[in-house]
């Protein structure tokens, strides 16, 4: 037989191709031509195949060896190929029956020493198998624990090409996954933590109700950076869906843990603010990478010092911020990546950032205003909450944690928001009220009496308040009245959320 054929899956962004290997073995000048649309690494596997194949003990045919990827229109990248490209031609020389791999999906990497390697991306290439109606794989044995997350799939590990080669020829079984890890979630930054800035922990709050974004302003040792990162602990877990969407984004860039479980906290990304436009919203050479926007899908894009970030950066937020996704073009093709994220900016008022305000700032008005104008004002446009917040106090600095409200009582209130508003918009398949589109709003049922927006009307009239800041304040409204219980936002809500979106409202201390 000099024909065979084995099922691996390809990735292009988070989408998997079941793909068929096919090898053909004719006489002819000894040779390994492959074919396909393989990028670099996978030309490269051509040595690596030979290699592990003659080091596990097997015969490599002296043939014109033809290996063919199919679909051959399909962009193939990385060493995911490389266990399926050894069986294929092995098995085309007459070295191993086919019928062990018949609906069988084989993944992995192969070293020069015949051992089989981890690979990134093996939840979401599983899950393309599963929804082709295949039912069995083989992965390397550092990714078995990930392939488990899909149900219905059999999973096989391997170590080496010489045991999956004894496996076939029905020498050895195959190796069990590793059972998962059980250990308890680390506990992370707690809202008790914060001195003060009752105003800060209530934009906090809302925000978190109604997954709407936010921009705080204010001097160094405020709680800017303190708050930010506190947001996640009062979110609510991850259901089914959204888990595998952010434990697949974490697969294709490599940095899931090893634990076996899915991802039910909601994400939480940080970078610097010399990040590059690639690793914010993604890149790289071929098909591209997820960027941090990516991995912040379903919870928290945290800027500190955002106007430090480089121009381009940050316009290039605008567009996945209303879509909720990144279209990343390439000459190989194009590869989108979900970004449904909380976007937190944090910010000082000026470039010496003086802790005294400005009562001590060395800056003159000329530079704060060149300051803060690196964050354009089309981008602050998108984000609902922007707040000013004070010094901290000598007096709320010492007051113990013991009379801060947690973050688990906070939650608590989150979730009963967010479950309210998930049942409001059901229908439509919304789950917070920063994803309903404003148009919706304005219609009935949901339209609000003309007295509780005669402000932002009036304000939209004068060019103050643009199309967009109405609609988002809008939203504000109504999140605002489902943390309050109540079935729909009254005129006082709509002000409070105007406030918030301007940055000069008072947190409401006696309620909240």
């Amino acid at each position: 037989m000099s024909y065979a054929r084995v099922l691996c899956v390809g990735l292009v962004g988070m989408s998997g191709h079941v793909v068929e290997v096919e090898a053909d073995l004719s006489v002819g000048l000894p040779a390994v031509v492959l074919t396909g649309l393989p990028d670099a690494a996978l030309n490269e596997a051509r040595d690596r195949v030979r290699a592990a194949v003659v080091n596990s003990g097997q015969h490599w045919p002296n043939r014109r060896i033809t290996v063919n990827l199919l679909p051959a229109t399909l962009p193939k990248q990385g060493s995911t190929f490389d266990v399926a490209i050894a069986c294929a031609l092995l098995a085309g020389a007459g070295e191993l029956p086919l019928q062990p791999l018949e609906g069988v999906v084989v993944l992995g990497e192969l070293g020069l020493d015949g051992t089989v390697r981890p690979v990134r991306g093996i939840l979401p290439m599983v899950a393309a198998a599963a929804a082709a109606g295949l039912q069995r794989v083989i992965v390397p044995l550092e990714n078995a624990r990930e392939a488990t997350m899909v149900p219905g799939m059999a999973v096989g590990a391997v170590d080496s090409l010489r045991r999956l080669v004894s496996f076939i020829c029905g020498g050895h079984d195959l190796l069990p996954p590793p059972p998962p890890i059980v250990a308890p979630e680390p506990r992370g930054p707690d809202l008790a933590d914060i001195a003060g800035q009752e105003f800060g922990r209530y934009a906090i709050e809302v925000a978190a109700a109604g997954g709407h974004h936010l921009s705080m302003l204010g001097p160094p040792g405020a709680g800017k950076t303190m708050l930010a990162e506190r947001l996640p602990s009062i979110l609510p877990e991850l259901d089914d869906t959204s888990a595998l969407e952010v434990t697949a984004l974490q697969s294709i860039a490599g940095v899931l843990p090893a634990d076996g479980r899915l991802v039910r906290r909601p994400p939480f990304q940080a970078p610097h603010h010399s990040a590059s436009l690639a690793a914010l919203v993604g890149g790289g050479t071929g098909l591209a990478r997820p960027g941090a926007i990516s991995l912040a899908h379903r919870g928290v894009l945290f800027l500190d010092e955002a106007p430090e970030f480089a121009n381009g950066t940050l316009q290039a937020l605008r567009q996945p911020l209303e879509s909720g996704r990144v279209v990343l073009a390439r000459a190989r093709g194009n590869t989108e990546y979900p970004a449904r994220v909380q976007l937190v900016l944090a910010a000082n008022p000026c470039p010496c950032a003086n802790p005294g305000g400005e009562q001590f700032c060395q800056c003159t008005a000329l530079v704060r205003r060149r300051y803060l104008s690196r964050i354009s004002g089309p981008l602050l446009d998108r984000i609902d909450i922007q707040i000013t917040l004070p010094p901290i106090r000598a007096a709320q600095l010492m007051t113990t944690a013991a009379t801060t409200e947690p973050s688990a009582a906070v939650a608590r209130r989150v979730a009963q928001a967010r479950a309210a508003a998930a049942a409001r918009w059901a229908a439509d398949g919304w789950l917070v009220n920063a994803e309903v589109p404003g148009p919706h709003l304005r219609r009935q049922p949901w339209r609000l009496p003309p007295k509780a927006t005669a402000a932002l009307r009036a304000g939209l009239d004068r060019g103050s308040l643009s199309a967009r800041g109405f609609d988002r304040i809008l939203r504000l409204a109504w999140t605002i009245a489902d943390l309050d219980g109540r079935q729909r936002p009254s005129g006082s809500d709509v002000d409070e959320a105007a406030q918030l979106r301007l940055g000069d409202a008072h947190a409401r201390q006696a309620e909240h």
